[in-house]
This record gives structure tokens, sequence and C-alpha cells, in this order.
């Protein structure tokens, strides 16, 4: 398994990371224990979970991942060889069931997110702890268009937040920090208060990339490389469209998509159109479709870590070993073409 150093920090983290957010409903205790073990046996040492999940996040299950992760036995005889990484959730109207609607990145709400997870993994410290999304109204999760409102807006400043984070820090609770589904202006901003305050830099950013959305590369990769600020890539495999699954309408049973329809980001018009040129390249060269996409994610080199996810274990594998695969300079820019006629369908 490769390996790659956690921005400017000695930590060094498997190049596959595992996801975990559909443990809890549509993964029980029992099948994310196999998956942990399987992957811990194939060298994968990162894990990457946050207090909402599982998603799509309910009330009902809220706290169930880090719950199970905190059940497993090897977390605990393994503590050493395993980075494990979780998130506090930021505000959002419509999950009020997270610590009663707190969730802002002020002193007590920082306090109370990170010894609850700390409770539910049942460890006693946390290697990458993670914002998951902006306090303010900004473009994540999908947006495009911003809309500059500052009205009412309450927004922690940046190096108040990184204090907290530094006194986890300096009690040996905390490794290091960073970001999740953050923009250019953002990333900096945290990077200018780290180095005006002398408190700790953030050294990753984990926000979505893949063959469906490169909007990464536009502002934020070169953001990525010269401040060591790695990509963890999220949804690289477009919540599994670009296995070519749900090509032709095609609804298999227990899918995500299939179970969740709320979850459309990724099987618009034009992303079944480039869905089905990627899916057509990989074949043609009698690749997987799913491992074709993965192993690109792997290769761009501001990506520290490609968070894969899976529902079953031959998902699981397959999904392992598309480190292994090596694309040639020829298929890169077949795949570049198609990103030029259809360029981020997805964002």
């Amino acid at each position: 398994m490769i390996k790659s150093k956690l921005g400017n920090t000695s930590i060094e983290v498997s190049k596959i990371c595992l996801g975990t957010m559909t443990w809890g409903e549509q993964n029980n205790e029992t099948d994310a224990h196999q998956q942990l073990d399987y992957a811990l046996e194939r060298g994968v040492n990162f894990i990457d979970t946050a207090e909402m999940y599982p998603v799509p996040p309910r009330a009902e299950t809220y706290t169930k991942t880090e719950t199970i992760i905190g059940h497993w036995s090897k977390l605990k005889t393994n503590r050493d060889q395993i980075i494990l990484a979780t998130k506090i959730a930021g505000p959002s109207s419509g999950m009020t069931h997270v610590r009663e609607g707190l969730t802002q990145f002020k002193r007590k709400h920082l306090v109370e997110a990170f010894e609850n997870s700390l409770k539910r993994l049942q460890t006693d410290y946390i290697d990458l702890y993670q914002l998951h999304w902006p306090e303010r109204q900004t473009n994540f999760f999908g947006q495009l268009s911003y809309h500059h409102i500052t009205k009412n807006e309450d927004i922690t400043p940046f190096h108040e937040t990184l204090e907290v984070l530094s006194e986890f820090i300096k009690a040996g609770k905390l490794r290091a920090i960073g970001l999740s589904n953050e923009t250019p202006w953002g990333a900096m901003k945290f990077l200018e208060a780290a180095d005006k305050h002398a408190l700790p830099r953030m050294v990753s950013i984990q926000n979505p990339y893949s063959l469906l959305n490169r909007t990464f590369e536009i502002g934020l990769s070169e953001i990525a490389m010269r401040e060591h600020l790695g990509l963890l890539a999220y949804s690289p495999l477009g919540f599994g469209v670009l296995t070519g699954k749900y090509l032709n309408n095609q609804k298999p049973s227990k899918a995500r998509i299939t179970l969740f329809e709320r979850f459309s980001r990724y099987t618009n018009v034009n992303g079944k159109k480039a869905t089905q040129k990627y899916v057509e390249l990989a074949q043609s060269l009698g690749i997987s479709p799913a491992q074709m996409a993965l192993s690109f994610v792997n290769s761009r080199p501001f990506v520290t870590s490609n968070i894969i996810g899976a529902t079953s274990m031959d998902q699981l594998k397959e999904n392992i070993d598309s480190i292994e695969l090596k694309l040639g300079q020829e298929i890169l820019q077949e795949i570049d073409s198609i990103h030029q006629d259809i360029p981020n369908p997805c964002p």
C-alpha cells in the first residue's frame, strides 16, 4: 500500500482511506468490522468518519457510525497503527438533532463535539479532526452560484476556532486538523490565521473529487500543493455512478441511489453522458470502470488519500485493488478528452 504524509506532519496515511458513512444505515456492525479487518490486512491504515454519520443523516441513526468503530476490538489492540479521522458538523437548518443545533465552531460547541467523539470512538486521541463544512453561506455540496449573504451572519473568527483545536493538541488528545467542503477563500483564511497567531495549520482538505467533478483543480489544487493542504478525495466514484451500474436507467436493489432518491448529484443528463463515455473507455481497455475511476484519483499529485466506500466485501476488494492499477499517459489523455467535452457535469 502506498502511503503519503498528511500535510507537513510526520503522520503517514495510506493512499486508500476507508470511508464509513454507510455504517449504521446500509451496513450493520458486523459488516463494518469485517470491512475494517480486511482493509487493515491490505495495508489501509486510514479510517474516516464523522459525528453526523451515517448518511443520509437522521435523528434515529445519529452517531451510530462512530459508535460502531468504537466497538471494533482492533482499534484498541492496533491503535498506534491506525490513523483515525472524524469531523464536527457545521450549522445546518435540516440537522437540529445534532447536539440540539449547537453546531458552530465556537469553544463550547467544539469541546462538546470533540469529547463526545472521543467517548463514542473509545479512544484517548483522534489523529485528524476536521470541520465538516463551513459555518458561513458559501459554495459546497454541489452549489455553484455564490450569493454573498452577510445579514445576520455569525461566523466564529478563524483564529478562535484554531485556538480551541490547539488546546486539544496540547492536551495530547489530537494530532492534526483539517477542513472539509471548504472553498479557496476559506482555506487560505484558516492558513493565514494560523500563521499570524502561531497556531496549528490545517493539513488536509476533504472535498469531492472524481471524473465527474474535477472542480477542485480550478482553485484548490494549487493551494493543496503550495500550502501542504492535501486533498482527501471523497465520492471518487460519484456514489457508485462511475461503476456503470446505474446506466440505462438500471436501479440495482440495495444500491445507494436506488434506496435514497435524494442523492441525485451524480445522475443528471450530462453526468450520465460522461459516465457512459468513461465506462466505455474502461471496457475498451479491459479494465474495471470503478478501478479506472479510482486509479485516476490516486494518480493526482495533490491527492493525499482517496476515500473509498463499500456496502459489500466484493466492492471493498475491488476498490482497494485499484491501488495496483497505473494509468498510462495515453489513457490519461483519453480521460482528459472526455473531460474537455463534458467538463465537471456533477459539481
